[in-house]
């Protein structure tokens, strides 16, 4: 399995476990920044790598009327002052070839979302950038289908690549976490992250907009940890009852530190069996 440096640490095979948090959507400037000192601090305490993510534009909402966020120009100069002020690594993801380049200058990460994860153009993008990529398997895909996505990648002699699960989609308001996927995309020679709160998501589920479970987040995470997952994903709010997007699904900061505690826990035991 490849191996590569975000910042300063590596993602990969026996490596520390990597969490990817923050709010789904930038809600504003300080609510950024504010968001982005409390999980720093909330980090510091575990011996966990920790990604910060905020999206500046939701492209996918349920409803017309939904909020989406800054937008791209906005959006990204209030990630790069997170950047410079907290010296933390940033992900967010992009929608469209043009975005890809922008957005590679100032974050770490750049996420193709898993609606686009066949759009040939977006990922070409992304791979030209030399950033690197977390791509998310499409709800609608079996996890063997991201060796075209894999092999479009490396076309471009590009190879710092992360798999991502966030559920599969049978229809009807819902999704099913299959955790044989995190070795199936293992297998394809990158490290593997699992959207733990995405795959509670219940897409349209209350017609406007998305529901959610958020209390099943803790034991879809554990388990793909017991599966090897080498990253998670989890998205979270200093108060999700207010939070501006999937509000069902992202994760209290205040149950942060039981949950970082349990799994860096099983992590690192998951590792004593070669997984």
């Amino acid at each position: 399995m490849h191996s590569f440096t975000i910042k300063n640490f590596k993602v990969g095979p026996k490596e520390k476990l990597t969490v990817i948090s923050g709010p789904c959507v930038i809600e504003s400037e300080s609510h950024t920044l504010k968001c982005a000192e409390e999980l720093i601090k909330i980090f510091k305490e575990f011996d966990l790598n920790f990604i910060f993510k905020a999206s500046y534009d939701k492209a996918n909402r349920s409803s017309i009327d939904s909020f989406r966020g800054p937008g791209a120009k906005e959006g990204l100069k209030i990630l790069k002052k997170v950047k410079d002020e907290f010296d933390v690594p940033i992900l967010t993801d992009v929608h469209t070839p043009e975005q890809a380049k922008d957005a590679a200058k100032i974050c770490d990460v750049i996420q193709i979302p898993a609606f686009l994860c066949r759009q040939t153009d977006l990922v070409v993008a992304c791979a030209e950038t030399k950033a690197v990529i977390n791509v998310k398997k499409g709800q609608f895909l079996a996890p063997w289908d991201m060796k075209q996505v894999v092999d479009k990648i490396e076309s471009l002699n590009h190879n710092k690549i992360i798999l991502v699960d966030r559920g599969t989609s049978f229809g009807y308001n819902n999704l099913v976490s299959d955790m044989r996927s995190i070795p199936i995309m293992r297998d394809l020679g990158y490290p593997v992250c699992y959207d733990a709160s995405h795959s509670v998501q219940l897409p349209g589920g209350h017609g406007s907009h998305s529901g959610g479970q958020r209390e099943f987040i803790p034991t879809l995470a554990k388990s793909a940890i017991a599966a090897g997952a080498n990253l998670l994903f989890i998205e979270s709010h200093p108060d999700p009852d207010h939070a501006l997007s999937d509000k069902a699904s992202v994760f209290p900061f205040s149950d942060l530190p039981r949950f970082l505690s349990e799994i860096e826990k099983l992590h690192q035991l998951v590792q004593t069996f070669n997984v």
